[in-house]
């Protein structure tokens, strides 16, 4: 099933707050929480490869008792995640080296990723 929240002011418990800007009253999704085995066995499939699409997708969706969107965001907020290790084991070895590196253009990039994370399930 799908959990949602209710929009707050809704049970006239104060105004309405809208969430994001989509509107004076958007329901919005519980964060999707996932059980330690899923989390190892998506870990697992992620080390093998950071992408996974099509019937793959499906499978793993179905044999982790998960919705293949919620496999979908996954792997998009794990290649996120990856992706910013990457760069910051990338700086610390340039910094062991003397090498320095401007932080606007970190932390711009960072920034970028950083809106592209999904928690919701569409």
């Amino acid at each position: 099933g799908l959990e949602l929240s209710h929009c707050v002011g809704a049970n006239s418990l104060g105004p309405a707050v809208p969430w994001r800007s989509g509107g004076p009253c958007k329901m919005k999704r519980v964060r999707t929480v996932f059980k330690p085995e899923q989390l190892e066995r998506l870990e697992q499939e992620f080390l093998k490869q950071q992408y996974m699409v099509g019937t793959e997708r499906v499978d793993l969706a179905a044999t982790l008792h998960l919705t293949e969107t919620q496999v979908k965001v996954w792997f998009q907020n794990r290649r996120i995640k990856w992706r910013k290790q990457s760069m910051e084991q990338k700086a610390a070895k340039l910094s062991q080296f003397g090498v320095i590196q401007p932080a606007t253009a970190d932390s711009t990039d960072m920034k970028d990723h950083e809106e592209d994370t999904v928690d919701v399930e569409l």
